[in-house]
């Protein structure tokens, strides 16, 4: 609790800047996000899977790094930001075998993170982290 009652009760969406509107909706959904609601008016989309996961992609960022580069990752100087998006998946040898059908190739895992999770990660076309997490 935050104080004067207030609290956080949940993440509602996490906003992920993309180069392509078509190649990122077309990877989210390949990832269960079925559910588009299109909101021009803010040059974007908000996508839900079917446990009420939310994504918005917003559909302006520069051509400046047409190889995904991920300034927050990839550069020498470590600036400060979110550095990747941690999902909960039911089954890690079936998101490994999603992986392997879809041609997605994971940067890091499947590593034990501590006491409770496996955790797995991959990029999208733009070179935005996911983690996907098995939990024990």
């Amino acid at each position: 609790m935050m104080g004067n009652g207030l609290s956080i009760l949940d993440v509602e969406h996490v906003g992920i800047r993309t180069r392509s509107k078509e190649a990122s909706i077309a990877f989210y959904q390949s990832l269960g996000f079925s559910k588009v609601v299109m909101l021009p008016e803010h040059n974007a989309c908000e996508m839900e899977n079917a446990a009420g996961v939310r994504v918005n992609l917003i559909f302006s960022g520069s051509e400046q790094y047409p190889d995904a580069h991920n300034v927050l990752l990839d550069a020498e100087i470590k600036y400060a930001g979110i550095t990747h998006i941690a999902f909960v998946i039911n089954s890690m040898s079936a998101f490994l075998q999603f992986c392997e059908t879809q041609g997605i190739r994971i940067t890091e895992g499947p590593l034990k993170i501590g006491e409770r999770r496996v955790a797995c990660f991959i990029r999208d076309p733009d070179g935005t982290v996911l983690e996907f997490n098995e939990l024990e």
